[in-house]
């Protein structure tokens, strides 16, 4: 019964590994675009700087990952309200197919990571 009850639990959005808000590790919203010559990814990333963002293909999976930092904040300034994760994030997506050697084009603007994936000719 219990393991039912958890199982239920984790299938609700406020309980699911994709919407935690705090934590060692968090995951950021994505949406993915099949195209004519490939897929189009976008991840919502605000905050994060574009030297802390990897990007890997491996088979049927592309892996974003990084770290948020906090760089507005010095010595001697104590928290009132603490709501956004600073921290190491990932997101994995799976594709129905391989996307191994995809061309890979990426840009980051407004706070969202634009990935392009190509397929190879």
């Amino acid at each position: 019964m219990a393991e039912s009850v958890n199982r239920y639990f984790q299938m609700l959005p406020m309980f699911s590994r994709q919407s935690r808000s705090s934590g060692r590790l968090w995951y950021p919203a994505a949406d993915v675009y099949e195209t004519k010559t490939g897929w189009i990814v976008k991840v919502e990333l605000a905050g994060i700087s574009i030297d802390d963002i990897e990007i890997e293909i491996a088979g049927d999976t592309l892996y974003v990952a990084g770290t948020r930092r906090d760089k507005t904040c010095s010595d001697g300034v104590h928290h009132h309200q603490l709501e956004i994760t600073y921290s190491r994030f990932e997101k994995t997506l799976r594709f129905p197919r391989s996307i191994d050697g995809a061309k890979l084009d990426y840009d980051y603007k407004d706070g969202l990571l634009i990935v392009q994936l190509r397929a190879a000719k």
